[in-house]
This record gives C-alpha cells, sequence and structure tokens, in this order.
C-alpha cells in the first residue's frame, strides 16, 4: 500500500499545482485585491481598504487599486527602503539600515518627482524637525537609525533638505545619492574611487563592468595604476584589463575631488569631503584626491589625472546599446554632469522598471509578456517624467493574478 500511494504522489503534485494555478487565473477581485496589496505594502489591507481595492479592480480601475495600496505607511516604511537598500553598500544587503541614501529615494517616490534626480541633484530627505530626533549629521547615521528604530511614518515625516547645506560641500558638486553620507562611506572609502561608478552602473543601470567590457575602446585614459604587463604578461592587459578600464577610468575621473574621511578604523564614523575651489592637496598639489596618484609606478607613462573631467567613450562601440541621450555632451566636469549623463540613459529607465518588476512580482522577468511588459513600462516611465510610483503600480497589476 505504501509503495502504491508512492507512486501516485506525482500525479497528485501536477494534480495540486494544476488547481492553485487555475485558481491564480481566475482570481476574484477580492482575491486581487488582497494580493495587490500584500505585493506593495507588504501587509495584510484592512477590511474596509480591500473592499475598496476590491470594487475599483471590478470596475476595470487596477491603477486606483495599487495607488489606494500605495497610501499605507508600509509602502514607504517596508517596500520601498527594501528597494532601496541594496544600493547603498558594496555587499547589496537588502537588510541595511535607512540612510540618507535610501531615505532620498522614498522620499522622491512619495513626492512623485523627475527620478533621475537621484544621480545629479541637491537633495537629501531627513525627517521632520518636529519628531524629536537626533539631527541630520554629516558624519553618523544617529539621525536615520532613530527613524527606522520608531518606526516613523516615512510617507508623512520625510522631508526635502538641500544636500549642500547639510554636507557642507558647493551646490555644484552635489550628485543625488552619490553624493550622499552613505553613498560616500560605501564608494569613496579607501580604494580609487573607481567603486562609486561600478555600484552605480550595478545598482542604477542593472549591468556591471564585465558585460561591458570593450577591448577596441580608446585605451589613453586609463590610470598609471593599471599595469600594461601584469605577472609580465601584456597579453593579460590586452586581453582582460583594457576592456573594462578605458571606458571607466575616464568616466570615474568626475569623482577626483571626492573622498570620505573617517575618525575609526572600520570608517563607520565619517564623513563626505569635497576639495573645493581654490584649495589643493598637499600630496598631488591640485584638488584631485592622492588615491588618483596611487600606485603611479606600476605604468608611469599612463594617464595622471589632473582633474575631475570626464568622457564617455561607452557612447562609441558595443556598449551604445545602453541608450545615451544625443541631446548630452557625453562629457563635462564633475559627478554632477556624470550623473545626468547615467540616469539619462535608457539602462538607467529601464533597470528602474526591472527592479520595480522583481519587488513587486517577487520574481524576475521570465517569459516573453514580461518582457514585453518591462518595454512598454520603460517607455511610460520615459514618457511621463519618470514618476516610479506608477511603476509600481504598472507592475504590481500585471503580476496580482499570479
Amino acid at each position: 500500500m505504501h509503495n502504491y500511494i508512492k507512486s501516485l504522489l506525482p500525479g497528485l503534485l501536477v494534480a495540486a499545482f494544476a488547481v492553485l494555478y487555475s485558481g491564480a487565473l481566475s482570481a476574484g477581485p477580492l482575491e486581487q485585491a488582497k494580493r495587490l496589496h500584500d505585493r506593495l505594502a507588504g501587509v495584510p489591507a484592512d477590511a474596509v481598504t480591500l473592499q475598496q481595492m476590491a470594487d475599483l479592480i471590478a470596475q476595470g480601475n487596477e491603477h486606483g487599486a495599487a495607488d489606494l495600496a500605495m497610501q499605507h505607511p508600509d509602502f514607504y516604511r517596508t517596500t520601498l527602503k527594501l528597494f532601496a537598500a541594496p544600493a547603498t553598500n558594496r555587499d547589496l544587503d537588502i537588510f541595511e539600515p535607512l540612510n540618507d541614501y535610501s531615505a532620498t529615494i522614498i522620499g522622491l517616490v512619495r513626492d512623485d518627482a523627475d527620478f533621475r534626480q537621484i544621480l545629479q541633484t541637491d537633495v537629501l530627505y531627513v525627517g521632520a524637525d518636529s519628531l524629536g530626533l537626533p539631527p541630520y549629521a554629516a558624519n553618523n547615521n544617529a539621525h536615520y537609525l532613530a527613524l527606522d528604530q520608531q518606526g516613523i511614518d516615512l510617507q508623512q515625516y520625510l522631508e526635502p533638505r538641500a544636500q549642500s547645506s547639510l554636507l557642507g560641500i558647493p551646490a555644484e558638486a552635489s550628485a543625488g545619492v552619490m553624493t550622499s553620507r552613505a553613498g560616500a562611506k560605501a564608494f569613496f572609502y579607501l580604494g580609487t574611487n573607481r567603486a562609486m561608478l561600478r555600484f552605480t552602473l550595478m545598482s542604477q543601470l542593472c549591468t556591471d563592468l564585465e558585460p561591458l567590457k570593450d577591448s577596441t575602446t580608446t585605451a589613453d585614459r586609463i590610470r598609471q595604476d593599471v599595469s600594461r604587463s601584469p605577472g609580465g604578461d601584456s597579453r593579460i592587459f590586452h586581453n582582460r584589463c583594457i576592456g573594462c578600464h578605458a571606458g571607466m577610468d575616464p568616466l570615474a575621473q568626475a569623482f577626483a575631488y571626492y573622498d570620505y574621511q573617517f575618525t575609526d578604523e572600520n570608517g563607520d564614523n565619517g564623513q563626505l569631503f569635497y576639495q573645493e575651489t581654490g584649495s589643493t592637496n598637499s600630496q598631488t598639489g591640485s584638488r584631485v584626491q592622492p588615491k588618483y596618484h596611487i600606485n603611479a609606478g606600476n605604468f608611469p607613462f599612463g594617464y595622471k589625472t589632473e582633474d575631475d573631467h570626464w568622457q564617455n567613450y561607452w557612447r562609441e562601440g558595443r556598449n551604445q546599446a545602453l541608450g545615451w541621450d544625443n541631446s548630452l555632451p557625453g562629457e563635462g566636469q564633475g559627478a554632477k554632469s556624470l550623473g545626468q549623463e547615467l540616469a539619462h540613459s535608457v539602462a538607467f529607465a529601464q533597470c528602474q522598471v526591472k527592479k520595480a518588476f522583481k519587488t513587486t512580482c517577487l520574481r524576475p522577468a521570465e517569459t516573453l509578456a514580461d518582457v514585453n511588459l518591462i518595454q512598454q513600462t520603460t517607455e511610460r516611465f520615459s514618457q511621463s517624467g519618470y514618476n516610479l510610483k506608477q511603476v509600481f503600480a504598472d507592475t504590481a497589476t500585471y503580476c496580482m493574478g499570479e
């Protein structure tokens, strides 16, 4: 008897799956409303809200139902926080505590702002003064830890402030989340500042250096610290190193005046530093940070960084596929103009849609229908002022029947 039952299990599992699958496809408005609220807010809806959402869905107004779900505080406090958190740290950890990087993303979504601002604008979002929290500090995260630990309603109590005044930098040196304290701590800390470019590409354009390798790119801006004969073999440089560095180094030059100056060995307490006009670094004799000149002896004839002028060599060759904006010059001075270059790419818009899809559908895009949805939503996102809240509505309503 035991073996007989065991032989039936595969068929029973298939049948059970078929029942569940058909139930998902035939889910009524009330079940769809429940799933929609769960996906967007991360918590069950109360009975009144659930019925209101179900009524809207029955009337064919799925977006109205999604908008109602996004009025719940946990859409901001939980869903958007988890959406933003991986971009704020090198481990891509979704459980990273709230900080000025993630709070700024949450605030821009709440305010229906042009989401491209995250890489170029002079803003940070902080908790309201009326909350009595520790004030924003340029050298620690106590303000946001208090916001997090007290479960403050971020929809109601986040307020925009000028980043330049909070961090003590010129307005022209502000570049959205890239120059937030959390961004500086994660990606300007030690190293060569290439990390800021790499992790911004990963988090905001959904790509990495490996897929962007192009050995046909002009190599005249590769820094001195990159050996042209690693291990005594120049073939390694020509076949591997040049593909990334030829495009990366002229872009990362935008961050030449930035550093993260820490006050403890772990870098937990410290702040963004920017070398302002009229001042020079004692080691370099210019505004360029010493990290741009480390290991210069590896190849003395390589490019020596003299300023923060960047150039996008990826506008030529295979990486044109990222969809650069032809109305922009493709070069400039400093992080703000580089942020504009990155945020105005098609890859940036598509990346935000892919991330929202994964957040609301609880899976990456898999089918042709999924891919078509992402393409259509990307186009709507670009044509409607880059309002990311509506992207969440689009993707959540698409998946509410699953």
